[in-house]
């Protein structure tokens, strides 16, 4: 009888770098906002309304501004119509029609009083006036 041994090599692995201290630690704490804090920051809406690009080019052509009290109704618009569960919706603010994804918080288009004619507003749930 022949006893077999077999020798296998050992796997080639990269050299692992000693363990230092991370320079941010100090005291054995990390320096900035916790990771409840982040992650809360994260899970919060962001505040105020955002522009799509969309909206952002349509409102440079037609030469389309907000006053900061245009902007607040507009928020104050978008906040009624999520109060009632909307997800999409036309706001008319004065002599402007704006498409808002309002789950999302964002102006998807913007249209002018003289390009509304003849438009027609499609995938929204509600409308309201500003």
């Amino acid at each position: 009888m022949s006893d077999k041994v077999f020798l296998y090599p050992r796997p080639i692995l990269p050299p692992t770098a000693p363990a230092t201290r991370s320079p941010e630690k100090a005291g054995g704490h990390l320096k900035g906002p916790s990771f409840d804090q982040v992650l809360q920051q994260q899970l919060e809406p962001a505040s105020g309304l955002r522009f799509s690009k969309h909206a952002l080019s349509r409102m440079e052509s037609r030469g389309i501004q907000l006053s900061p009290e245009a902007m607040n109704r507009l928020e104050e618009a978008v906040k009624t119509v999520d109060a009632k569960g909307s997800r999409d919706s036309l706001v008319l603010l004065d002599q402007t029609a704006m498409v808002v994804s309002v789950k999302n918080s964002t102006v998807v288009t913007v249209v002018d009083r003289d390009s509304l004619k003849g438009n027609v507003f499609t995938n929204i749930d509600s409308a309201i006036i500003a």
